[in-house]
């Protein structure tokens, strides 16, 4: 009997089977939403999820930072929307939190600092919860292994998973990508994309801060916590990439790059107190080749008053285009995208939303792993100067995140970082490291996730 088939005869359906477990007690067809991480992010994707009709409720929050958390509650129930339901007992913060939310809840968004997520990502599949996560989904190796362990529990349990990367979730990128596979441009040979444009923020150190917090505010200049602007917002265009190149087939043989090369530095980024260390640069390029041959050519950069532009192109044999259009070899429009459109934000969530009530699985983390790990793949090469393959890379390549202390749940603000104040050069390119060597262990056997 089909998995559908069984759901409707058992009369789990409407609900979706996860959520029919939580709301048998409840009496009806509710969704228990928790939300792990309350930071601008955090508060967006609550607020995209609850943008629809639908019978849930927001039953629990956290945050790593106590403040940001009790903030947050604040901020939730001061819209006076009732599907905010929680009490002070079920505002939580530290390094562990993630599990009352998960435990907690039917549904849960993950929008925490990207380097924990597959880690919470883990632990909501082994717990059997559907999920909501931001991308990226890994900004190392390490963190890329235990997404994809995550992704075959998700599997296994038939769970609802559904990945920030939003133009999958936009008709026009759908659309185009329908049409190239169809054969509109003829095969592809290659894609530019781009994600250049100014600096980022920067938060000062707190009286009172441990090396820890402060690196915490500030992850995005920490390549340990983010993976680098390459990781952290290029990845979106990546994934673009990615998903025309592989024509749909997520786990097919085109679903990422074999090898790449690349070069990046950092011209103007000079973080108080990380003068001289640190592997944080400020621009990448970058040369991606696909098992077929086909290339992705990648530019990012956080230079602020520079040639700024956040796109996606591809060039085929017979044509080119972009989300906007396709052309023919002659300049002729073959396909022009028309609407209508939807807010892709607000969308992603419906969508989910849809598939839970429904009892449909659906995965979106298998294409998420690979184009964050994409991303990082990218940044290595950068970093080391060197032409990397994709399989040695995800067999030897180093994790920058300290992956068996969190999954021990030995984290606290005392822990010393792994990185800290002019202890740590810039990365030498010519020295070819950041590739290999002293690699941050990951514990367990990961030969299924190359197979996979």
């Amino acid at each position: 009997m089909k998995r559908r088939d069984f759901l409707k005869t058992s009369g789990l359906v409407a609900a979706g089977l996860s959520v029919a477990r939580g709301a048998q007690a409840a009496g009806d067809d509710c969704i228990k939403i928790g939300l792990v991480g309350c930071g601008g992010r955090a508060r967006g994707a609550v607020q995209n999820r609850l943008s629809f009709e639908d019978n849930c409720k927001v039953v629990a929050i956290c945050d790593v930072f106590e403040q940001n958390a009790k903030n947050a509650a604040e901020a939730f129930r001061a819209t006076e929307d009732e599907r905010y339901t929680f009490d002070d007992d079920h505002v939580f913060w530290g390094f562990e939190a993630y599990k009352n939310v998960i435990d907690s809840c039917d549904q849960v968004l993950i929008v925490t600092t990207p380097a924990f997520r597959p880690i919470h990502y883990l632990y909501a599949a082994k717990a059997g919860k559907h999920i909501f996560m931001e991308k990226p989904c890994a900004v190392d190796v390490g963190g890329f292994k235990l997404a994809m362990e995550a992704n075959k529990i998700a599997d296994e349990k038939g769970l609802v998973v559904v990945v920030g990367y939003q133009r999958h979730y936009h008709a026009s990128y759908q659309q185009m990508v329908e049409k190239i596979a169809e054969g509109a441009i003829g095969d592809v040979v290659y894609t530019r994309v781009y994600w250049n444009d100014g600096g980022i923020w920067e938060r000062a150190r707190q009286a009172g801060d441990t090396e820890m917090q402060y690196q915490m505010r500030n992850w995005y200049h920490f390549n340990w916590l983010c993976g680098d602007g390459i990781v952290e917002q290029h990845c979106h265009n990546i994934d673009i990439s990615n998903w025309i190149h592989c024509k749909g087939d997520f786990k097919g043989p085109l679903s990422h790059p074999v090898k790449v090369n690349a070069m990046g530095g950092r011209q103007v980024r000079r973080f108080p107190r990380f003068m001289d260390s640190g592997y944080r640069y400020d621009h990448y390029f970058c040369e991606f080749t696909y098992a077929d041959g086909s290339q992705m050519f990648s530019q990012c950069r956080h230079q602020g008053n520079t040639w700024s532009n956040v796109s996606e192109f591809v060039y085929g044999t017979e044509g080119q285009g972009n989300s906007g259009a396709l052309y023919d070899r002659a300049g002729n429009a073959i396909w022009q995208f028309q609407g209508p459109d939807c807010n892709p934000y607000d969308e992603e969530h419906r969508k989910q939303v849809e598939w839970i009530r429904k009892g449909e699985a659906h995965n979106d983390g298998w294409f998420a792993a690979y184009s964050s790990m994409t991303s990082a793949f990218g940044r290595m090469a950068g970093c080391s100067g060197q032409e990397l393959n994709w399989d040695d890379v995800i067999e030897n390549g180093k994790s920058e995140f300290p992956y068996e202390q969190a999954l021990a749940g030995t984290m606290d603000w005392d822990t010393l970082p792994p990185i800290l104040p002019d202890t740590e050069p810039p990365a030498q390119p010519a020295a070819g490291q950041l590739i290999y060597e002293n690699s941050v262990p990951v514990p367990g056997e990961w030969k299924w996730a190359k197979e996979a």
